[in-house]
């Protein structure tokens, strides 16, 4: 999908309505031709014999399901939504959308909803709900959550692995700082963003979301902060389209009402402007969701599509370490996957190594799942190595599931572009 384009018109969604799923195939389907390319750059199946690949899972598995009354293959719940499958087809076959859209189904007509796979998964769709708690008493959640007991009784319980550290809460949310400094710092009619943080960098990782405003308003932009609930992304990986479809009604609508006001929307994780962009028009039909894909746009993309951010940097230094950069799968599929190093290398003093073209393997509630720890670490190995081998002790990512595989691999911190950014052109 090119930057800032609504899909296709020849592709129709699926339409999602209430509680009631219609699955249909898109047109474009029945274009594969079996080639298996899909199949080879899956990072699943590069590791996990018994997963039979996303050409099963997408176009032959619909295939079968349209002649015959079949269900769908519960293999579907390990397909990781990384997404990799629709860059890979070169007959541009719907994938992920199928992947989706079988998910769908297969959690509404197949799934036992009092196991505990389900309730696991639930939750994990719904992390925005349990941050929102954790975070009204962030030192005590914290507390908590870094005990042995609690990781013992979440994998027993629950099914999330206990050799994945919980993510700490910021004792101070984005939005909460954003409403202390009284909102925008820039007022300029004519040149407006609206930022779609998403649940982390509000709940876990605010410096990322002022990087952002800091950023942005040194380029002269009056940055909103709307009303928003989760990009659904974790929903869509686990099934759970009628909970996406309630968090796509708040955001299209809150987000529409922005750019009717002069704004583009932009997000700071690379999966949130996947999500806006591209899932949310395959999937729903909603008023003014085109509207919002052909607007939505990833922070760094935007200000070299719309500012001289090469000028910006020329003069620019920063006191920051070397890095090891990973592109995440959702960078990729949005054409992203070189920006980071090339703003990096515009910056005196520092060197970012592009680490591969891996999947980290964690692909955000996948990698929690205590079935698939141990091939999530697998995928990620490439990526550990390329990192360990790298003139770094910094990683550098946009995507914050990214982000903790990289650290729980190798040890390193890591960080954000936005905050390499902020470093190296917003004056203290």
């Amino acid at each position: 999908m090119s930057d800032a384009e609504p899909p296709d018109d020849e592709f129709e969604p699926v339409q999602v309505f209430g509680d009631e799923t219609e699955m249909d195939l898109r047109p474009g389907s029945d274009d594969c031709y079996k080639c298996s390319t899909c199949d080879t750059n899956c990072p699943v199946a590069a590791v996990d014999d018994d997963f039979p690949g996303p050409k099963f899972q997408g176009p032959e598995q619909w295939r079968l399901k349209r002649k015959e009354d079949r269900d769908i293959d519960d293999s579907v719940m390990k397909c990781s939504n990384c997404m990799r499958c629709d860059g890979a087809c070169p007959s541009n076959v719907p994938l992920s959308q199928m992947h989706n859209t079988a998910r769908g189904e297969y959690v509404d007509e197949q799934m036992d909803t009092l196991s505990r796979e389900y309730l696991r998964n639930r939750m994990l769709s719904n992390y925005r709900f349990f941050a929102s708690l954790g975070s009204k008493v962030p030192r005590l959640a914290n507390f908590v959550a870094g005990l042995g007991v609690t990781s013992w009784l979440g994998e027993e319980v629950l099914g999330i692995s206990s050799e994945r550290e919980m993510p700490e809460f910021a004792t101070r949310t984005f939005r909460e700082w954003w409403e202390e400094r009284g909102g925008a710092g820039v007022s300029n009619p004519d040149k407006r963003i609206a930022y779609f943080h998403g649940c982390y960098s509000n709940y876990n990782t605010p410096e990322v979301g002022k990087a952002m405003v800091r950023v942005f308003e040194h380029f002269g932009y009056e940055v909103m902060v709307p009303k928003q609930r989760c990009s659904g992304t974790p929903m869509f990986a686990n099934g759970m389209l009628d909970d996406a479809r309630r968090a796509a009604e708040t955001n299209v609508e809150e987000f529409v009402a922005a750019i009717g006001d002069g704004a583009d929307v932009v997000a700071s994780c690379t999966s949130c402007s996947m999500s806006l962009r591209q899932e949310y028009p395959e999937l729903f039909d909603i008023h003014g969701i085109e509207d919002l894909s052909a607007h939505t746009y990833e922070a760094v993309e935007y200000l070299r599509i719309h500012e001289d951010l090469d000028g910006a940097l020329d003069d620019a230094d920063a006191a920051f370490p070397d890095l090891a950069y990973h592109a995440p799968c959702h960078a990729r599929n949005q054409g992203l996957e070189g920006q980071a190093v090339e703003v990096a290398d515009r910056i005196d003093g520092v060197e970012a190594t592009d680490v591969g073209d891996s999947c980290s393997g964690i692909s955000g509630t996948y990698g929690w799942k205590e079935e698939n720890y141990d091939t999530s670490m697998k995928i990620g190995e490439e990526m550990f190595e390329h990192m360990e081998d790298a003139d770094a002790e910094t990683g550098m990512t946009e995507c914050p599931t990214c982000a903790m595989q990289m650290e729980h691999g190798t040890g390193y911190d890591i960080r954000h572009t936005l905050e390499l950014l902020e470093a190296a052109i917003v004056e203290e």
